[in-house]
């Protein structure tokens, strides 16, 4: 028997940027906007910004510099130099981890993250949610404009008009409600990279479980894994093991085990998923205890409140840069930001052939070299056609294997900067996303501190 369900949701006082989602992407979305001076809503499901580098526990920034020079700047310099001063980043890092060094990651604590976001974003003036969802869209559909979204709550739903709209997601919620075209990573190709459930442990010895003080324990664990693997230590055969990022002078976060078959996009294998991930995290805390020298006393402390998701659901954008992009370093008249990279599509098994695979790739193959990058167009992140609605973050306009390098938290932030400025620039001078004045754009970023060459 079907049946008609209807209600009234109370209307918000209009805002001009509604941004959804609070990781590393909306929330450099909204600071900026809001710093340019934009009415902002910044909506996020969890307690806290920071997205995977907080809730999700991934507390290493990846790569931001060629080998010669800081690629990365902007709102994302700001936010690692404000880290790094307050005593947040972990005690063997210094700043050429981030302005000079190749391929470095740099490890933070997420506490100091979800602080430092908190105090920008007040500064700022934005009008932070948690704890909040967006379930639906109101569309134009004819010319492609969102008049407003539906958010729910504790206190129920809630319709909220704006002049223009980012999704922050990850997943492309916000666009895919709104009719945005997209592609589902998997559909018709091989399948999306397995996610992993990071986690935090202490009673490390780092002086015995790094070779290089500068390094984690990933540079010399391999030969300790493959032997629990041939031992049967694990329930998998997983030879692809990112490791420990230290964090602290015991601690460390552990990105360690792939949850093989996950569709990130299906609420019942997101749910097993996590399952899953908490019983491999115990199997690699075990793991390190048993076989890693200096990791005899390592004890589990939490495992994250987001599952690290890797791939799900991009947009069709106005452009899609691709992996020729990439190998070409090829920049671009509209480029937000310059990056470097390596393609890091993970194993989407755990056989010898895709961990060969993986290691060919990431190490070789898809490698930019020192004092190399690519650039990054502003038209990845505007759906196809669309006139007030953005994309940042890892839902952006790539293929499969340039995606393997930009979906990660320092990209994000730069497409979220660009994001949020965009907005700004087109409610100020009536422009579209599609139809916007690309050279202005590059200018105010430049003003704002991003690294863009003329």
């Amino acid at each position: 028997m079907n049946y008609t369900f209807t209600r009234s949701i109370p209307t918000d006082t209009p805002y001009d940027l509604v941004v959804a989602g609070g990781g590393p992407a909306g929330s450099a979305a909204a600071i900026c906007a809001a710093r340019l001076g934009a009415r902002v809503l910044l909506v996020e499901a969890m307690g806290s910004m920071g997205g995977m580098g907080s809730n999700g526990l991934v507390t290493a920034w990846d790569p931001m510099a060629d080998g010669e020079k800081m690629l990365v700047g902007g709102f994302m310099r700001e936010l690692i130099e404000t880290l790094h001063s307050r005593g947040f980043t972990s005690p063997h890092v210094v700043p050429d981890f981030w302005r000079k060094f190749y391929h470095f990651w740099t490890p933070f604590k997420p506490e100091g993250l979800k602080l430092i976001l908190d105090e920008f974003a007040t500064a700022a003036g934005v009008e932070i949610r948690y704890f909040t969802r967006v379930i639906d869209v109101d569309v134009d559909v004819a010319n492609r404009r969102v008049n407003g979204v539906i958010v729910n709550n504790i206190e129920g739903h809630r319709f909220v008009p704006a002049k223009a709209f980012i999704d922050a997601t990850g997943d492309a919620v916000l666009c895919n409600l709104a009719g945005v075209e997209c592609r589902v990573a998997g559909y018709n190709a091989p399948p999306p990279m397995p996610p992993t459930l990071c986690s935090l442990c202490c009673g490390i010895d780092w002086t015995r479980a790094t070779k290089d003080p500068f390094q984690n324990c990933a540079d010399h664990q391999q030969q300790y894994l493959e032997t629990a693997i041939g031992d049967g230590h694990f329930s998998h055969r997983d030879k692809h093991l990112p490791g420990l990022f230290r964090i602290g002078k015991t601690s460390s976060m552990t990105n360690a085990g792939h949850v093989f078959g996950t569709d990130a996009l299906n609420n019942k294998s997101l749910s097993a998923a996590m399952i899953r991930g908490r019983q491999l995290v115990q199997e690699y805390v075990s793991f390190y205890k048993k076989y890693v020298p200096g990791c005899e006393e390592i004890e589990l402390l939490a495992t994250g409140s987001l599952l690290g998701v890797r791939e799900s659901r991009r947009i069709v954008g106005e452009y899609e840069l691709t992996i020729d992009d990439y190998l070409a370093r090829r920049k671009f008249d509209d480029q937000i930001g310059l990056f470097n990279k390596a393609v890091d599509i993970h194993v989407m098994n755990d056989s010898d052939e895709e961990y060969r695979r993986f290691c060919d790739e990431f190490a070789d193959k898809c490698r930019l070299g020192r004092g190399e990058s690519f650039g990054i167009p502003y038209r990845i992140l505007v759906p196809r056609g669309w006139t007030n609605l953005w994309v940042a973050g890892r839902c952006n306009s790539s293929d499969r294997q340039v995606h393997g390098s930009i979906r990660v938290m320092p990209a994000a932030a730069m497409m979220g900067q660009a994001a949020g400025t965009a907005a700004v620039q087109a409610i100020q001078h009536n422009q579209t996303a599609c139809g916007l004045d690309t050279r202005q754009l590059c200018d105010t970023l430049r003003q704002n501190g991003a690294n863009l060459p003329e």
